[in-house]
Parts: structure tokens; sequence; C-alpha cells
């Protein structure tokens, strides 16, 4: 019998590693610990689809049951495509990403290294102007059929190196702040990304009138931005 650190090890080696939160944690990382640890369904995941669940199924020892629609349905893999022409180079997508998959810097046009993308589909609502758009890349086939175990563990290598990366790229900047700071005071750590000032209200989470009134302002800059190219 496994203990649950074990089983949740288990479990993760089996999850797809796309990291897109449908299952209703922050990462399939969290996702093992909750199945293993709290008893958490074994159908959540619609990217590893029917296939994922019975092999959860035969890891913990539970029944194969249906996946859950609430958490989504079994699809072909996506892969995530900017409109190249409205991208008005925010990076909330960039940051959004949990593989680093999108290559863009602050107002410059961002595009996907579609090779890497997992199809996680959370760039889609960070952004503020609705350039992002998911397409199928593996129909007909879906889960476990579009999404094979070397994919998985390449995902898996790359969500942690990110993670890494912008956890040392956190500590560096507290570093900076805490130097510059006079001494002897507390220095409050750098606000997380998906952090919304009350001025600037995330697009994804803002009432329907006021994410209407971010994506028209950013689409104002970007063409804004488009006519003064086009006069130069």
């Amino acid at each position: 019998m496994p203990t649950p650190a074990e089983l949740a090890a288990a479990v993760l080696d089996a999850l797809p590693q796309t990291q897109c939160r449908r299952c209703g944690y922050d990462d399939c990382a969290a996702y093992a610990r909750a199945i293993a640890h709290e008893g958490a369904p074994i159908n959540q995941c619609p990217p590893g689809g029917q296939e994922g669940i019975v092999r959860l199924a035969a890891l913990t020892g539970r029944p194969a049951v249906p996946l859950n629609p609430e958490n989504g349905s079994e699809a072909p893999r996506q892969v995530a495509v900017i409109d190249e022409d409205w991208c008005i180079g925010c990076t909330l997508c960039v940051k959004a990403c949990p593989v680093d998959c999108i290559v863009g810097g602050s107002k410059r046009m961002h595009t996907v290294i579609e090779a890497d993308c997992t199809g996680c589909g959370l760039c889609v609502s960070a952004c503020p102007v609705d350039c992002i758009a998911m397409q199928d890349v593996t129909a007909p086939l879906t889960g476990w059929q579009a999404w094979s175990p070397a994919q998985a563990a390449k995902a898996r290598a790359e969500y942690a190196a990110t993670q890494a990366r912008r956890q040392r790229g956190a500590q560096a900047q507290a570093s900076r702040l805490q130097a510059q700071s006079p001494e002897g005071l507390a220095v409050s750590p750098p606000a997380s990304p998906a952090s919304a000032s009350p001025l600037s209200p995330s697009p994804s989470t803002a009432s329907p009138d006021a994410r209407r009134a971010i994506i028209e302002a950013a689409m104002a800059r970007a063409r804004a931005a488009a006519a003064a190219t086009a006069l130069k």
C-alpha cells in the first residue's frame, strides 16, 4: 500500500502536465496531492480524458467514472494563436503562460512557440484585447491519444524551469528593493502578476462594462500606434 506521498507522485506522473487548472487546482502537482491526500475526485482532468481517468483509477483503486462536465470535455489538443495585427504588447499573456512558450517584449508583438504550447488556454483570459484564440491541432485525436508521455514530460520540465526562473526573479527584485530601502524598514514583496490594483482591474475578473472599457482603451492605443507607424 503506497503512502499518500508515494501515491501523489504516481498520480502526478499519470497526469498530462498541461497545467491548465481546469481540474480546479493551481497545477497538476496540486491536483495530484489533492487526490492522494484529500480524496479529490479522479475525473477532473479534461486533457487526460477518459483514458487518463482509467490510469488514475488503476493507481488509486477507485472506479473509472466519466469525466466531470463541470471541468470541461475531452477534446483535441489545442495551441494558442495570437492575432499579431491586434497584439498590443502588454505581456500579460507572457506572464500567464505556465511554460514560457510566448515570446515578446513590452509594446512588441508577441508570438507563440507552437511546439512548446500545452494548450492550457490561460493566455486567452489574460489578453485584454481578445487577440488570442485556441486552435485544434490533433483532431480527431483527443485526450492521451493526442498528447504523448514524451510531450507530458517535456511540459513538466518546462513548467518546473519556468516556476524556478520566476521565483528567482521575484527574489532578486525583493533583494533590490530591500537594498534600496532605508535601513531597518521592511519592504513588501513584489506584487504577484495575478494581483490586480483596484485602479487597474484584470480583464478576466472585471465586470462586463469595465472589461469592455479596458478592451476599448487597449484597442484605441493599438490603432493609434498602428496609425503612427503608417505615417513614418
